[in-house]
């Protein structure tokens, strides 16, 4: 749902969803008519008769921001941080640690590329660190489509980030606290007793005290000493023009469970029943629309292409025909599954941290409140008068990311996605008119992970109370198996 809510161009995380101006940044978000090529016109002879948009190009070309950074200089290599990665991870860790005077690196193949994935977030939760000047787009309210029959209306507002404004917003900070930037890719990582170094593809070496990865889930610097059983979110998405769209525009669709797209397509329906997408929706006009069907999580990750299909049965069933494609994006989400080893040598933060929503893969609005966190953390290690380095240091930042209350909400979030794999399109629905019937104090927390494990605990119950008899017998007969395993986990991270 970032998409959910949703970096490289193809893998997306987090949460996520799209900007607002039209620039070398932005996709346009004016009427095609002011600037139309010949390859536009053909799109849209082509989308009017077959009502798709698959073969359709992106309109927008993504260019690099026009922005001055500080960039390496070749004399000097040594640095108390260095920051792998260049995402809004990265960015943020950097702009907040360099506040403390700490002479801080950042090194990414693109620095100053524009992030390939649109972020979703809640209005709230960008208010409460000051970044709310970062939002493109925001709805007063949310919509949820349990079923053809049943709508629920979320009285929360969301927003889409643009992702020009925050990363200029980052940047700027970054700037103004002399981080350096390093255009290059790390291919190797060296570890000494206080020190360590990355050796760039362009063969440079940067030496510093601590090492943070920010490059993603894919990296190969983080480790493991559990198998990594992952749940997979995966989508397709895009901002396109169309004639119209049946959606109103002061809400914000965060999902549509409805299925009544595949009733002419008996194999697609009999599939989505068992493992169900929904539609993610951010109607910017009556003509300009971001559309995205989402698988919410499963194992194994579902087809990519059966995604696609599905989008394109719901979009003509809805009466929607895309006339151009400015945008597209195919987004994948790891979820839940364990923590990195905790200490190791390397920092994590982002996607590879494990700091994902369990539940819905939301992490943009986390991970802008968790970095100051750990900025704190890595400001008392490397900027205090002893000088704490090594093993004692590693083992100060993983834990200040993740205290054992922090693991324990994460085993929760988990045992949540868990419980969601083992329903079906009607118990994913019978789930969440339970789960939005809830205090908002409950939902709303759940979903930003703010509860305290006796909240959520709380939740549990009161969510056990707001279910329908169908839904109960989900959660005692489906339940009990993730509930002794985040029971187990919970143990094993108190030890």
């Amino acid at each position: 749902m970032e998409t959910l809510l949703r970096p490289s161009p193809f893998l997306a995380f987090s949460a996520s969803h799209p900007p607002m101006s039209y620039s070398s940044l932005n996709p346009p978000f004016v009427s095609p008519k002011t600037k139309t090529s010949a390859r536009n016109v053909r799109n849209r002879v082509r989308s009017s008769k077959f009502n798709s948009f698959l073969d359709l190009e992106p309109a927008w070309k993504p260019e690099p921001l026009d922005f001055d950074v500080s960039w390496l200089d070749p004399s000097d290599r040594r640095f108390d941080l260095i920051i792998i990665g260049a995402g809004p991870a990265g960015l943020r860790l950097a702009e907040q640690v360099s506040r403390y005077g700490i002479k801080v690196c950042c090194v990414d193949p693109s620095p100053l590329s524009m992030w390939p994935n649109n972020y979703g977030v809640w209005v709230d939760e960008f208010e409460s660190l000051g970044l709310d000047d970062c939002l493109d787009k925001t709805w007063p309210m949310c919509s949820v489509y349990i079923n053809d029959h049943k709508t629920r209306y979320l009285d929360r507002a969301y927003g889409r980030v643009s992702r020009k404004e925050l990363k200029i917003k980052l940047l700027s900070g970054c700037v103004s606290n002399h981080v350096k930037f390093h255009e290059a890719k790390v291919w190797k990582i060296e570890h000494q007793e206080f020190e360590s170094s990355v050796v760039c593809t362009d063969g440079s070496e940067l030496k510093a005290s601590l090492i943070v990865d920010a490059s993603g889930y894919a990296s190969p610097f983080i480790e493991y000493d559990r198998p990594r059983n992952h749940g997979c979110q995966i989508a397709h998405g895009i901002l396109a023009e169309v004639d119209n769209h049946p959606f109103d525009l002061d809400k914000m669709v965060l999902m549509d469970w409805r299925d009544s797209h595949l009733g002419s397509e008996p194999d697609l329906r009999k599939d989505n029943s068992k493992i169900p997408t929904f539609l993610y929706a951010m109607p910017f006009s009556s003509n300009l629309i971001f559309v995205e069907e989402t698988s919410l999580v499963a194992r194994p990750v579902l087809s990519y292409m059966e995604v696609k299909k599905r989008m394109v049965a719901r979009l003509r069933h809805l009466g929607v025909k895309v006339r151009s494609v400015m945008e597209e994006e195919k987004c994948f989400i790891l979820m839940g599954g364990p923590l990195p080893k905790i200490p190791q040598s390397v920092m994590a933060i982002g996607g590879n941290s494990g700091i994902v929503h369990p539940s819905s893969g939301y992490m943009v609005a986390r991970t802008m409140a968790l970095a100051p966190v750990l900025a704190d953390t890595i400001a008392e290690c490397l900027g205090s008068t002893r000088m704490i380095r090594g093993t004692p240091l590693y083992d100060r930042v993983w834990k200040g990311l993740w205290p054992v209350e922090r693991r324990r909400i994460r085993e929760f979030h988990s045992f949540g996605m868990e419980t969601l794999l083992q329903l079906d399109l009607n118990g994913t629905r019978r789930f969440f008119d339970a789960f939005f019937d809830l205090d908002p104090h409950h939902w709303k927390g759940f979903m930003s992970s703010n509860l305290s494990p006796r909240e959520l605990a709380m939740l549990c119950l009161s969510l056990f109370g707001h279910a329908s008899n169908p839904c109960r017998l989900d959660m005692v007969t489906k339940c009990p198996g993730p509930l002794v395993r985040m029971i187990r986990n919970m143990a094993l991270e108190t030890i």
